[in-house]
This record gives C-alpha cells, sequence and structure tokens, in this order.
C-alpha cells in the first residue's frame, strides 16, 4: 500500500511540474508567462552556401520550438524572440599528410539574437559554429546535405539549449 501511494505522489509531483512549466521533459524551463515564440528568417550573409540554407535553417529552429515546447508561434513580437543570420559557410583542409589534406572541414556560423520580454537577463546575441570533417577525395556536393543535416541540427540544439534550458 506505501508503495502504491509513493507510486501516486510520485505521478503528482511529475505532472504538477509539467504542467506549471516548471519543467519539460525535453530539459527546456520556460516560465508560465511566456506563452510565444518567434523565428524571424535567418538570411545567408555568407559568401558561399546552397540556396536552401537559410529556409532549411529557419524552419529547423521552428520545428524545434513547435515540437520541444508548449509554445505558439507568432510571425512577429513573441515572448521570445529569434532573429540573426547566417555569417559564414566554409570548408578548410583539417588533416594534411605528405602535403596534401585528407580530410576537409564543412563549418557553419550561425549569429543569434535572442530576446525575451519577461527576463532580459536571459537575452543574448552570439554566435554559434559547428562543424563537420568529410573525406578530401569526395566532392562538397556528393555530401553536403549530409553534413548540413547535421550541422543544421547541432546549431539549432545549441540555440535551444542557450535559449530555453538555460545551460
Amino acid at each position: 500500500m506505501k508503495k502504491l501511494i509513493f507510486i501516486l505522489l510520485t505521478l503528482f509531483f511529475l505532472f504538477y511540474l509539467t504542467a506549471c512549466h516548471i519543467y519539460s521533459f525535453t530539459g527546456a524551463s520556460i516560465p508560465p508567462e511566456v506563452k510565444t515564440f518567434s523565428v524571424k528568417y535567418f538570411p545567408n550573409l555568407a559568401t558561399l552556401g546552397p540556396p536552401t540554407l537559410s529556409q532549411t535553417f529557419t524552419e529547423s529552429l521552428k520545428d524545434r520550438f513547435l515540437s520541444q515546447t508548449s509554445l505558439k508561434m507568432v510571425s512577429k513580437g513573441g515572448d521570445l524572440s529569434i532573429e540573426g543570420n547566417i555569417s559564414n559557410f566554409s570548408t578548410s583542409p583539417t588533416a594534411i599528410s605528405a602535403d596534401k589534406a585528407q580530410k576537409n572541414r564543412l563549418s557553419v556560423t550561425v549569429y543569434v539574437k535572442f530576446s525575451n520580454k519577461f527576463n532580459e537577463k536571459q537575452d543574448f546575441e552570439t554566435s554559434f559554429t559547428r562543424y563537420s570533417d568529410y573525406d578530401s577525395k569526395v566532392n562538397l556536393t556528393q555530401v553536403q546535405d549530409e553534413l548540413l543535416k547535421s550541422i543544421i541540427d547541432e546549431l539549432v540544439d545549441d540555440i535551444f539549449n542557450k535559449s530555453v534550458v538555460n545551460w
């Protein structure tokens, strides 16, 4: 009987925490007064990059907030507001042997401005960079989509964590 009461109390406590927006199983810590978010389009200001990079990144960021929070997305003026740009898209050699590159690195940098209407202490402006290495014998266009998917996922994780997980 004591075990049943303990289990019921534990379930009630977990329900209370998630219902009151004190904690979510995604790790997001969003105050109850925050109801909306907005993500402005992230233009690609880098000299390189595929034409779909801006759209793919922006949609991935929106999708993360929609799937990992209970916030409603609005077109502008959200309680949480995210804007910025893709500031760098570059490749460079990383592993060199016998004067020849063995690996190349694709890097993407995103500048982000985050605003929290209810807690200005959480506002930030910063750049996030992620990269992925690939064999130099392979043409970038052959692996670009796969590499960008991984890089964008990591960038979105970083932005989501800094803005609502508060790490």
